[in-house]
This record gives C-alpha cells, structure tokens and sequence, in this order.
C-alpha cells in the first residue's frame, strides 16, 4: 500500500468528539499515523501476516493502519468502552472482519495476554494530567518482551532510563509536531502542537 493511500484511508476514520481528559485522549491524525506505521516497517518489524497489539487504541487508526499495511492480526486495547465501539465499527468499515479483536480493558488493572504477538505499538498517556499515567504501559511492554515502537514526548528522559535500566534498547528514530485542538476546557488556545518523539525499544 503507497503512505498517500494508507494516509487518505486513515483520515477517513470516525473520530470521538467527546475526548476524556483524564485519559489523555488527543487523535491521531491520519498523515502522522501513516508516516509512522511506515517508519515501523522500514525496520522490518512491521511484517506480512504479523501479530500487533496496539495498546490505547483509542479510534484504532494505528492498529487499522497496520492490518492494512499486512499485518495477519491486530489486537486494540482499549480502556473507553465508547473508543471501543468506534475502533469496532472503523475496523468493519475497512472491512478487517476476521483480522481484529477490540479488548475493552485498562492497561495495568487487567490481565492482558500478549503472549505470541510480534508488535506492540502505542500512543500512551505521556503523563501531562497524571504524573505516572504512562507506567503501566510501560511495565506491560517490559513484561512481554516484545519489540515495541511508542509515540511519546520527545524530551522523556524517564522512558530511556525506564529502559535502559532493563537492558533494552532504545532508540527515539524520529520527532514531528503533534497537533492539539482545544479538546478540552484548559486549553487556552485553538491549536497548538506539542513535539512527539518516535521510539523503538528491543528486548536484550
């Protein structure tokens, strides 16, 4: 699939107009989620017939995105049951029945099996709201050890040390400006943009 036609596919995607702040909830725009997903195969880690789980999977852009791109199946974890009604019906309208499965659960109050999955992507809560949010995503990827590309603030310290103290391998391979619309009632302005990072960390 070329980026411009992923891009296009996943800019056509429903969206939630109600967003919880408490969850960080921001959405990914289609352009950047294309991009990335194809920066994600460009290390071969994105591959024909592989097993993805996309850990708050919100409308399901990313994981939709790599079915598309050929990934065998996609597991969306979600903790909004409304986010998962909607990664539901984007996935049946890009006609992915049979290739996804939509969990509603928690990351780090339920038990999730990510045994035999090949992927993990993710755009966790960077912990603007909640000093710690993104822990448990990261305490999820360490346990699986499984290959992981996440979408995080460019200047996180914590996730490298997080890491690297496990002796992982981490790498931040990208950045890009990430739009934020006024979603919420503190934000002052109409738009603005926050840098995000692109991180690919490796089981030792």
């Amino acid at each position: 699939m070329r980026l411009r036609n992923l891009s296009m596919s996943l800019s056509r995607l429903e969206i939630s107009e109600q967003l919880e702040v408490s969850l960080e909830q921001y959405v990914t725009p289609g352009d950047l989620a294309s991009r990335w997903l194809f920066d994600i195969q460009s290390f071969g880690d994105l591959s024909i017939g592989c097993r993805v789980a996309d850990l708050g999977a919100g409308n399901g852009i990313l994981g939709i995105g790599a079915a598309m791109m050929g990934a065998g199946f996609v597991k969306l974890v979600e903790a909004d049951q409304k986010l998962c009604k909607l990664a539901d019906a984007n996935a049946e309208s890009m006609q992915l029945t049979g290739k996804y499965e939509v969990c509603n659960q928690v990351i780090g109050e339920h038990n999730l099996d990510l045994e035999g999955y090949d992927l993990i992507i993710s755009n966790p809560p960077w912990g603007r709201q909640r000093e710690g949010a993104d822990s448990a995503f990261f305490e999820y990827i360490l346990a699986s050890e499984t290959i992981a590309h996440i979408m995080h603030s460019a200047g996180a310290k914590h996730l490298r040390k997080r890491f690297e103290d496990m002796n992982w391998s981490v790498e931040m391979y990208g950045e890009a400006d990430f739009p934020l619309p006024a979603s919420y009632s503190h934000h002052k302005m109409s738009r603005g943009v926050t840098r995000a990072g692109f991180w690919r960390l490796a089981p030792p």
